[in-house]
């Protein structure tokens, strides 16, 4: 439970904390037509690399930076819920939690 809340702090961190408002504006494909990825992988990476600093997992990391980039085009595209988005978000920091335990990671 001690990773799992580790987390979870280092994603409102990354969601909530160290996003600003030109990131969170400019990952939108609609707001910013030319450059819309870059940001959007940056905002990504960050949270990749949170994951692999509390986890100690490359793997991880690269599954969080690729699965947070996924939800978060997933929702800046207008497909679900900013609710879901952050289910999914957690969901994936479970998932993460059972790949730990079986040593898949």
């Amino acid at each position: 439970m001690d990773i799992f809340f580790l987390l979870l702090f280092g994603h409102a961190l990354g969601d909530f904390g160290l996003q600003s408002d030109h990131l969170r504006t400019n990952k939108s494909r609609k707001k910013n037509p030319d450059s819309w990825y870059i940001f959007l992988g940056a905002h990504s990476v960050i949270h990749g690399g949170l994951v692999g600093f509390f986890t100690g997992s490359f793997v991880l990391a690269l599954a969080e930076t690729v699965c947070h980039g996924i939800i978060d085009y997933a929702k800046i595209e207008g497909r679900f819920t900013i609710q879901i988005s952050q289910a999914l978000h957690i969901a994936c920091k479970g998932l993460w939690i059972i790949l730990m335990a079986k040593g898949l990671a």
